[in-house]
């Protein structure tokens, strides 16, 4: 794929993961545009004063909710990244219709948009929680995926193909743990849920590239999933916080124990390749099946799941994780 020759949009392009997104693709693609999509001013703005202001990107104020604004930011526009979502689980559960209106009808006029200008490949950002969802946050993610995926039978004779990554917790991204551990080693004391609970792990920099390399190999309507390692969350606060008491308040509502990428009812249609999983729509007329010669099914029955995982990371492994945010913490740089 010649970068250098695409026009890419970035849905939440100010974000965690928009930003990394962005300097790789700055530093290494080169892309012929780089049109950054979000709805907060003054997050382009200092995006914008921290080093982003490179010839090829653009700033467009917007939100996903307003299809015609999105139309009019993709036009000419070769491939979009869907990364804009509310994402926070209490804010989510208190404003229910909000999340609703963002995450899938958010979605839903990406993909409007997106047929409508003629954009070549749409890749959505999804999240382990949209597996078997006990919260609203998981269950907009699983109606926002399906409506990417099923959205291919819209394309008719158009070239715009879709498709999902889904991949888990992001370490120090808005929303992680790691920065509230580290507010709380200062008072000595840390809160853990469960001692038991475990989570998929994975860096910004491991989750853009991913994407990256996923828009290069998508055919349409497929969900990759990235083998990444679990992590005890009891380790993590041990590791940053030694020293600290550890006081269990128990699991919040609509919080898992495990988290699960990829479901046992998936399996039937999951492939395995060396270092991810693809998901490939069911019985789908506008797939044409070509990953299943890319890979070999999964076993009928099996789970991804955080809990069951054969990756773990060590303790030393996770001090050289969050080794970054704890410097950039001690210099007032994270918050």
């Amino acid at each position: 794929m010649e970068w250098a020759n695409q026009n890419v949009l970035v849905t939440g392009g100010t974000g965690s993961f928009g930003k990394k997104f962005v300097e790789i693709m700055l530093k290494e693609f080169h892309p012929a545009k780089l049109i950054i999509y979000s709805r907060d001013e003054l997050k382009q703005h200092e995006m914008r004063g921290s080093g982003f202001n490179h010839p090829s990107l653009r700033y467009f104020i917007g939100d996903v909710r307003d299809l015609p604004r999105l139309r009019r930011a993709m036009r000419g526009v070769d491939i979009v990244v869907h990364a804009a979502a509310l994402k926070q689980v209490p804010a989510c559960e208190y404003n229910p219709m909000e999340a609703v209106k963002t995450n899938i009808l958010g979605s839903s006029n990406v993909v409007d948009a997106s047929l409508d200008e003629g954009v070549k490949k749409v890749l959505a950002l999804s999240t382990d929680k949209a597996v078997n969802p006990v919260n609203l946050y998981g269950a907009t993610k699983l109606a926002a995926e399906k409506l990417i995926i099923q959205s291919n039978a819209y394309a008719g004779g158009r070239e715009t193909r879709l498709s999902c990554v889904r991949y888990g917790n992001v370490v120090g991204s808005r929303g992680s743990v790691v920065p509230v551990f580290l507010r709380q080693r200062d008072k000595g004391r840390l809160t853990i849920t469960d001692e038991r609970m475990t989570r998929f792990w994975l860096s910004l920099e491991q989750g853009a590239r991913f994407v990256i390399r996923c828009i290069e190999q998508m055919e349409g309507g497929e969900v990759f999933v990235p083998k990444i390692p679990s992590m005890k969350v009891f380790d993590l606060a041990r590791t940053i916080a030694p020293n600290a008491e550890l006081r269990t308040i128990g699991i919040r509502p609509g919080e898992k124990l495990h988290e699960v990428l990829i479901s046992r009812d998936e399996s039937r249609s999951t492939i395995e390749l060396e270092d991810m999983f693809v998901v490939l729509p069911v019985e789908a007329f506008w797939f044409g099946g070509e990953w299943k010669d890319k890979g070999k099914p999964v076993m009928d029955g099996f789970r991804y799941s955080s809990a069951d995982n054969p990756d773990w990371l060590s303790v030393q492994q996770i001090r050289e994780i969050i080794a970054p945010f704890e410097d950039a913490y001690l210099q007032g740089k994270l918050t």
